[in-house]
């Protein structure tokens, strides 16, 4: 197995599911307590979707907490492990299935908003993922990505498309070998969606209050031919 593979990401988080699922349910993530989880609700919400797949969904958190205002959820992992642990919450509707299976077909209808929180991580994956959302997004609905500001993630780095290193930085001493990440500038993240027909609605740039810094990336995506969809709130 490749060190940066989109094969080697699904076998790192096998190794963390209870480490991941012990943070996140601990609230141990500074920036996902103080920032990135309630922009992600936040802008969920503002498109008031009555239905929701959440590609990536982990151990459920985000599932868990949309399920008073969105009448069907529906959560997807390659990670049978943390579909597992999201199930054992309640956390809705949960499936194991990688994203080159959902680029081949196995989620059937659409929804009103496909939502990927900090989920796209890798290269081929990622592109096959993009594919298929043209058929998973309702005709009004929105395809919503959470994912690290480019800018601000690059580090030391140089600003360009490539494999990355990963690192638990920050998290407790349990976590195991750290999942590669595959970096994409701001006009890579923009070409992913109009080159599979969306047009891009809104970024957002949740600011971390210590920081006055972009704590992560929020894209907000339509089809192509619904350019005038608002937000309704």
């Amino acid at each position: 197995m490749k060190a940066h593979s989109d094969d080697k990401i699904i076998d790192s988080w096998e190794k963390n599911v209870s480490q991941w699922t012990a943070a996140v349910r601990g609230d141990e993530i500074e920036s996902r307590k103080l920032i990135t989880n309630n922009a992600i609700i936040e802008t969920v919400l503002r498109y008031s979707p009555t239905s929701l797949l959440d590609v990536g969904c982990g151990e459920g958190w985000l599932i868990r907490e949309l399920s008073p205002y969105v009448s069907r959820l529906v959560g997807v992992d390659a990670v049978s492990g943390l579909v597992q642990k999201a199930q054992s919450a309640g956390s809705g509707e949960c499936f194991v299935a990688s994203y080159d299976d959902i680029a081949r077909g196995a989620l059937k209808g659409s929804f009103g908003a496909v939502v990927c929180n900090f989920s796209l991580l890798g290269k081929e994956s990622v592109e096959a993922l993009f594919g298929a959302a043209p058929s998973l997004v309702d005709p009004d609905g929105v395809l919503i990505v959470q994912t690290l500001h480019p800018v601000f993630a690059t580090g030391e780095s140089p600003y360009v498309d490539g494999w990355r290193d990963g690192s638990w930085a920050g998290f407790n001493s349990s976590f195991l070998d750290p999942a590669p990440w595959y970096f994409r500038t701001l006009a890579n993240w923009v070409s992913l969606f109009s080159r599979n027909g969306f047009h891009l609605l809104e970024i957002r740039e949740p600011i971390n209050p210590k920081t006055h810094k972009p704590a992560s990336m929020i894209f907000v995506g339509v089809h192509a031919d619904k350019k005038s969809l608002q937000p309704s709130c």
